[in-house]
């Protein structure tokens, strides 16, 4: 019963595509020529950018169409950002995305499934035929009269006549609707060796990211060490050099350096906790993200509105994430957005057909205008996430407001 109404969905699919799918490609195709041909001036630019989001689009539903029609594991497409940190960087992204296979098999295949359904509209023309002629036999007239033709053909001969055209149009409709169910799943759900390609890419970028973001929190480190901890250091070694040198002429100028030296040194330990926070964050491991996120919120200089709703604990580098992510994204409010309020949202999710995830977002009511500059926080945070295979997505128009979202898988 499954499989007779599998079946019956796919026809009903390629009736459809048949009497939409090709004008629709047609139209982005002259969509395209269009833009191509008025490329100089501006209104060619949209155009094309039309045209090329229409493409989008149309491979966004067919990996959805085929999914729900057959239950089948298509890969969603993936955003694959370029590594680079030049001026290259947007067009070098552009070019990943353009050049993504998935999009390109996605669109073959919706070209296919229409031109299937192109041919499934005439033997379903057959179909219904067919079942008039068969029963025409049944009259007393001594001819009849083929529907949609003007021919005439003996009353004898009319159940003959309809059950070939019956039997053709159901033969031809079942044979369309196998051969695109065999098309597209084999466009678009990869084999073995391609979903091991793919694994492997991914896992490559995820490492890339790990690299980068290390290496990034290492150049953060030795810049706070540098600017921060280290000239307090020296500053103590001179003070308490100077003290040895009066302690014997001034003892009194000599006690004060002392107490200098000592207000320092305690300074220096206290830069040396923040930043050893900015490392591990112990409240993370023994009270869990709320606890930590909080504790953030009741240091911060503006208003901290904090709503987590976290059902379970995950792994810690995925927690770690979240943490810093939100940690750098109070840092940017403080610094830049002239903001009066932040809200902190934080979620566990269990979507129906993928792993659990964290997720958190933060939003700010400032005068927005943030970027992702190569090397800067931001991108060192995206760097992180990716990393633990989450993505981060940041939203910051001119005016407001910013919002950072994270989202990162539970078990990373």
């Amino acid at each position: 019963m499954h499989r007779i109404r599998s079946l019956l969905a796919t026809i009903a699919h390629l009736a459809l595509l048949g009497a939409v799918g090709l004008p629709a490609l047609s139209g982005i195709v002259i969509l395209a020529g269009t833009g191509v041909a008025t490329l100089v001036v501006l209104v060619g630019v949209l155009l094309l950018a039309l045209a090329i989001l229409a493409v989008f689009a149309v491979a966004w539903i067919e990996r959805e169409r085929v999914a729900g029609l057959y239950g089948a594991p298509v890969p969603p497409a993936v955003l694959r950002r370029s590594g680079r940190t030049d001026w290259l960087r947007v067009p070098h992204t552009l070019l990943r995305i353009v050049s993504d296979g998935a999009h390109w098999r996605a669109l073959l295949s919706f070209f296919l499934a229409s031109l299937f359904g192109a041919f499934t509209l005439p033997l379903l023309s057959l179909v219904g035929l067919g079942v008039p002629l068969a029963l025409a036999g049944l009259g007393e007239a001594e001819t009849v009269t083929i529907p949609l033709t003007s021919l005439a053909a003996p009353v004898e001969w009319a159940p003959l006549l309809g059950l070939v055209a019956l039997a053709a149009g159901v033969a031809g409709t079942i044979g369309l609707a196998i051969a695109h169910r065999n098309v597209t799943l084999g466009l678009l759900v990869p084999d073995d060796r391609a979903r091991l390609e793919q694994e492997a890419r991914t896992e490559r970028e995820r490492r890339h990211g790990a690299v980068r973001a290390a290496d990034l929190d290492r150049t953060r480190i030795e810049r706070d060490l540098h600017d921060g901890v280290q000239p307090r250091l020296v500053s103590i070694a001179m003070q308490l050099g100077m003290a040895r040198d009066r302690i014997d002429t001034d003892p009194e100028g000599a006690r004060r350096l002392i107490d200098e030296a000592h207000a320092s040194s305690k300074a220096a330990v206290t830069e040396l906790r923040q930043l050893a926070r900015g490392i591990h964050v112990a409240v993370l491991d023994d009270r869990g993200l709320d606890a930590a996120v909080s504790a953030l919120a009741a240091r911060s200089a503006i208003p901290v509105e904090v709503d987590a709703r976290i059902e379970r604990r995950c792994s810690r580098d995925a927690e770690t994430a979240v943490y810093f992510a939100i940690a750098e994204a109070l840092t940017n409010a403080h610094k830049h957005a002239r903001a009066s309020r932040i809200r902190v949202a934080i979620r566990t999710r269990q979507p129906a057909d993928a792993p659990p995830s964290l997720w958190a977002r933060v939003e700010d009511d400032g005068i927005g205008g943030a970027e992702r500059q190569p090397g800067g926080g931001i991108d060192g945070l995206a760097h992180r996430v990716a990393g633990v295979g989450g993505t981060l997505t940041l939203t910051s128009p001119v005016g407001g407001p910013t919002a950072i979202e994270v989202d990162v898988p539970c078990a990373s």
